[in-house]
């Protein structure tokens, strides 16, 4: 078992490889707004270096955030950027955690939510590892 999987040290979960490529298939991301060097999935990406917190987001967007105490601001600029655009999707992939403030603020009654059954096998520099200790959610703005 991989115990940075189950770190409160960690929290940038890679994107299952496959699950990406479905929805990416489906939406046709122009970025990857919560990247880094290693794990992004789009050419065109945003890190902890260049924060897609400071910019704003051209087309489509995919987005799995960090999942620390911060994740409200990453998720409260995704809301902001689909208010600022509405003419795009704006996917995100986090943990499904519906008694935080920042979900009942910028995604209940506004985005559709896509709970994902079971728990999710993230990566660690591609390879699948053990299952998630949360249950996820895929968030999209723009239906």
């Amino acid at each position: 078992m991989d115990k940075v999987l189950f770190s409160s040290k960690k929290d940038d979960w890679e994107t299952p490889t496959d699950l990406f490529e479905k929805l990416n298939k489906k939406f046709k991301f122009d970025l990857d707004a919560c990247a880094n060097d290693s794990n992004h999935k789009l050419s065109n990406y945003y890190s902890v270096g260049n924060s897609c917190l400071e910019h704003d987001w051209q087309g489509n967007v995919f987005m799995n955030p960090p999942y620390g105490r911060d994740m409200y601001s990453f998720i409260k600029k995704a809301y902001e950027e689909h208010l600022r655009d509405k003419n795009r999707f704006i996917v995100m992939l986090i943990p499904s955690r519906t008694d935080t403030k920042y979900w009942h603020e910028f995604i209940q009654d506004k985005a559709v939510v896509k709970f994902i059954r079971g728990r999710l096998k993230f990566e660690v520099s591609g390879q699948p590892k053990d299952a998630a200790p949360f249950p996820s959610c895929l968030v999209v703005y723009g239906f």
